[in-house]
């Protein structure tokens, strides 16, 4: 059963320097941008962050990579955020770039306990340097690596006190892939509900992922990022 913390410092308790930490959204949506705002306020360094992309100018992860606490990003679509660029031309940080369906299925992969796979995509580009090249049935493939992480820090819309979790429409992007592949599944959520009161067949992450559920105290609307 997963434990309830009304204290969000509380909950990051587990989060250490040299990190890996899984973060879901796409953008600003589905991303846990309460938990993000206390990760800013914890003396840690060195992370590397397994998410889409890092945030936008200033929110949410971008917030965190302009505090230089983020060493390595590995993601789909960095150019959401100048800053990283910049950071990057000025060796700031390292990136690792995935094409999105390889990063989902990355960390599938590593939420199913597989070593790696492999996948066309990539194949004859940048993106295949380095990596093992394999012919399968006379096509080209790259082994790709699952991701696993030491923490996830995820956004779903409603939990129940076992730690169940349903998810709001486009919000559910890359979440319920990463409560499967980290050590530590901290989970925030706009509501909390008795066991029972979710609909069975709407449950999308089961109890059994999840290790610790915070309300959320940050939510994304209309006019951006306003507190609750």
């Amino acid at each position: 059963m997963a434990m309830i913390q009304h204290e969000i410092t509380d909950a990051l308790s587990c989060v250490k320097s040299g990190d890996t930490i899984l973060v879901g959204g796409f953008g600003l949506i589905g991303a846990p941008l309460t938990l993000i705002e206390a990760l800013t306020e914890k003396d840690v360094k060195d992370l590397t962050i397994v998410s889409n992309n890092l945030g936008e100018s200033g929110k949410g992860l971008g917030k965190l990579l302009n505090q230089n606490k983020i060493k390595k990003g590995i993601g789909s679509y960095f150019t959401s955020n100048r800053d990283v660029g910049d950071k990057y031309q000025n060796g700031e940080i390292e990136l690792e770039l995935l094409p999105q369906g390889t990063l989902a299925e990355s960390l599938r992969a590593g939420g199913a306990g597989l070593g790696g796979y492999y996948t066309t995509t990539g194949v004859g580009t940048d993106l295949a340097k380095g990596k093992e090249e394999r012919e399968i049935d006379g096509v080209q493939y790259i082994l790709e690596k699952a991701i696993r992480a030491d923490v996830a820090l995820i956004r779903a819309h409603k939990a129940d006190t076992l730690g169940n979790l349903i998810y709001y429409k486009t919000a559910r992007n890359f979440n319920p892939l990463m409560a499967t592949a980290a050590k530590t599944v901290i989970v925030e959520v706009d509501e909390i509900v008795e066991a029972g009161e979710l609909d069975p067949e709407a449950i999308v992450t089961p109890f059994i992922f999840v290790d610790t559920i915070v309300e959320a105290k940050q939510v994304l609307t209309k006019k951006g990022v306003v507190s609750k």
